[in-house]
């Protein structure tokens, strides 16, 4: 059954998170005018060099974006599938949390003024989109609860 809307929710949610492997966090533009990107890997100067690299970054977003494809095919065992929704949801709460603090960080080190992109918002879109997924995973538990009832 892996047309069932939560795995819609949960297809969206990784496409979401996978698409932050490509598309950068934020732009920073120093005193000098020289303008850096801020991507999952690290701080990027103009010619793609790696200025201040962020690991742990990239780590959680591997994690979080794997968590959320791999939970697409659990849809027979529903209660491992609504704990790793959980656990999708603080790793995207995280991720948003370690973008803010990294970013200032980052800011601090070369004094520069960030402009955020649309793309930083994308992991609490994909919490959301994954706590949509939770809940519909639980109803269709309460559904089949109330099925066995019935037997």
């Amino acid at each position: 059954m892996i047309q069932r809307i939560q795995s819609i929710y949960l297809l969206l949610s990784s496409l979401l998170t996978g698409s932050l492997f490509f598309i950068p966090f934020a732009n920073i533009e120093t005193e000098s005018s020289e303008v850096f990107k801020f991507i999952y890997r690290g701080l990027i100067n103009g010619e793609g060099e790696t200025v201040v690299p962020t690991l742990a970054l990239a780590i959680l977003l591997t994690v979080a974006t794997a968590v959320s494809f791999l939970n697409i095919f659990l849809f027979k065992k529903r209660l491992l599938q609504i704990r790793l929704c959980g656990l999708n949801i603080a790793l995207l709460l995280g991720l948003t949390g370690m973008t803010y603090y990294l970013g200032t960080q980052v800011i601090a080190e070369i004094n520069g003024v960030m402009g955020y992109q649309i793309t930083t918002a994308f992991p609490v879109i994909a919490a959301i989109l994954t706590f949509f997924a939770l809940k519909a995973i639980g109803k269709d538990v309460a559904l089949l609860k109330s099925m066995d009832r019935i037997r």
